[in-house]
């Protein structure tokens, strides 16, 4: 129940209600308070904490009188990464394209309605391709939130994986064609300021990647070195594509013969190099932190 008062004409919300305590003189937060109704004890007033972050998915039923959904962090799955290709006397050799990462939410405050569900998922890991000709990378998945009742409706679309086409082993070198970062679907009322009934200030949420208030955006594209001139020549895979605004970076690229990495939370994995061939490295999944609470 929302409890009222009138100040100066005016009805408003009341966020705590105190008792003066006679022992100390001072006054004490009341957490609960109830009024008899008709011989019946009934509460009319309780004291919202702010709940503990939660990674959970699937269907969330929003915490009794709250009134705000905190997302510390969300993206999308990043792509994974073109393996590289070698040839025989073709003139040249091939490095893959670095995965994309995801689009991202970082430390944003949308209102929700009290025991209305959120449908909530985390976009997968795109795979990397092993190197070769005509060979395509794995996309990311899409991390998505919807809301049953208050107009939640985020899609945070996973990295697209980039390609290698044609090519064969005299020849003609393969055309590499980059990957795409995610692209952020964001409805739903946003709040940018605001004070919880426990004291916190929205605006000092900044324990996210991006480390600002109320950030969201699209991925980027990774590395796209494309092809060396001259037989055996050496070259090194691409550099997967950072997420959370740069803040969280890509896989490493592989080198002629050697391994690069994964991309972690959401950023593409890196590509594979060139004579001898390597394959590239996935992108990292998707993921997603929130919290609930009550903003007065």
């Amino acid at each position: 129940m929302t409890v009222y008062v009138k100040d100066g004409g005016t009805w408003r919300e009341i966020n705590q209600l105190y008792v003066r305590d006679s022992t100390s003189f001072t006054n004490k937060t009341i957490t609960n308070a109830y009024v008899k109704d008709g011989g019946v004890w009934r509460e009319m007033f309780t004291l919202f904490d702010t709940t503990a972050f939660s990674q959970t998915t699937g269907t969330v039923t929003v915490p009794t009188n709250a009134n705000a959904l905190h997302i510390r962090f969300a993206v999308g799955g990043g792509s994974g990464g073109v393996g590289g290709a070698e040839y025989d006397k073709a003139g040249g050799e091939s490095a893959g394209a670095g995965g994309a990462s995801g689009a991202y939410i970082s430390d944003k405050v949308f209102t929700v309605t009290s025991g209305e569900t959120l449908t909530i998922a985390t976009g997968s890991a795109g795979s990397g391709t092993s190197g070769g000709y005509n060979t395509t990378a794995g996309n990311g998945g899409d991390t998505t939130i919807t809301s049953s009742s208050s107009g939640i409706n985020i899609t945070l679309q996973g990295g697209i994986g980039g390609n290698g086409v044609g090519g064969g082993v005299q020849g003609p070198l393969r055309n590499n064609n980059p990957s795409t970062g995610g692209t952020a679907s964001i409805s739903g009322t946003a709040l940018t300021s605001g004070t919880s009934v426990d004291g916190l200030d929205i605006t000092s949420f900044t324990s996210g990647p991006d480390g600002t208030f109320n950030q969201s955006g699209d991925g980027v594209a990774g590395v796209n070195p494309g092809n060396c001139g001259g037989d055996n020549c050496q070259i090194t895979g691409g550099a997967g594509g950072a997420s959370y605004d740069g803040n969280v970076a890509g896989g490493t690229g592989a080198p002629a013969g050697g391994s690069g990495t994964a991309g972690t939370r959401g950023s593409g994995g890196g590509g594979g190099g060139g004579q001898p061939q390597t394959g590239g490295s996935p992108g990292g999944a998707g993921e997603i932190e929130y919290r609930f609470l009550r903003i007065a």
